[in-house]
């Protein structure tokens, strides 16, 4: 049997003689702060090379419809007030489309003041006078009367001024165009002297005139 002394001091003590201490809380910090600078350094070398492939390649995008009007759609000012939207400069253009059919040139008529001369024809006839007195101051024979009568009443209804608005001619007779009668177109006795030789040189007659224009309403 053990004495009671003995047994105390061999009572069993704690076993720590296997274990390693813990390192100290200053000594981790450090580790960690090197780990972080390790990892900063790495993104400063990295960054600059990525932000200009980025920008190489946005420089080499196409050109396309949706990109401009991308690029529209950022061309925006904020004022105080709210969004205000800057107008765009852009370019214009002109088109010319031919006209078909081709219009009519339209003729400047004659003037209508009393015998004041139009810019592009001659003064109208303001001297009064029958169309037998006409017909006989343009050596028409009088036998042809009847038929120099149905033709200028249907062209011009005996109008010494006539004019057609689309064509020009004027005058008794409708002389096309009016500055081939000697004179002036708008003379009645000019006029019909001139359509005296018209009808005999083209048809050979008033007669023959007449016919022709019963058949085709025009001479």
């Amino acid at each position: 049997m053990t004495p009671d002394n003995e047994s105390i001091s061999a009572s069993p003590r704690p076993a720590t003689a296997g274990r390693k201490k813990p390192a100290p809380v200053r000594r981790r910090v450090s580790a960690v702060l090197a780990a972080l600078a390790v990892v900063g350094f790495s993104a400063a070398m990295i960054a600059p090379t990525g932000i200009a492939t980025a920008g190489s390649a946005a420089a080499d995008a196409p050109v396309t419809a949706f990109s401009l009007a991308a690029d529209d759609t950022q061309n925006i000012t904020v004022t105080v007030e709210g969004a205000d939207i800057a107008p765009l400069a852009r370019g214009t253009f002109e088109v010319y489309v031919k006209p078909k059919p081709k219009p009519k040139p339209k003729p400047v008529p004659a003037s209508t003041d009393g015998g004041g001369s139009a810019p592009s024809g001659p003064p109208h006839y303001t001297g009064g006078g029958s169309k037998e007195d006409w017909m006989a101051a343009a050596g028409i024979a009088s036998s042809d009367w009847p038929y120099v009568d149905y033709i200028v009443s249907r062209e011009s209804g005996w109008n010494p001024n006539a004019t057609n608005a689309s064509s020009g001619a004027c005058g008794l007779v409708q002389a096309l165009p009016c500055s081939k009668v000697p004179g002036n177109g708008y003379n009645p006795v000019d006029n019909l002297r001139w359509a005296n030789g018209y009808a005999v040189g083209r048809y050979g007659s008033w007669s023959a005139a007449y016919d022709f224009w019963t058949r085709n309403h025009w001479w």
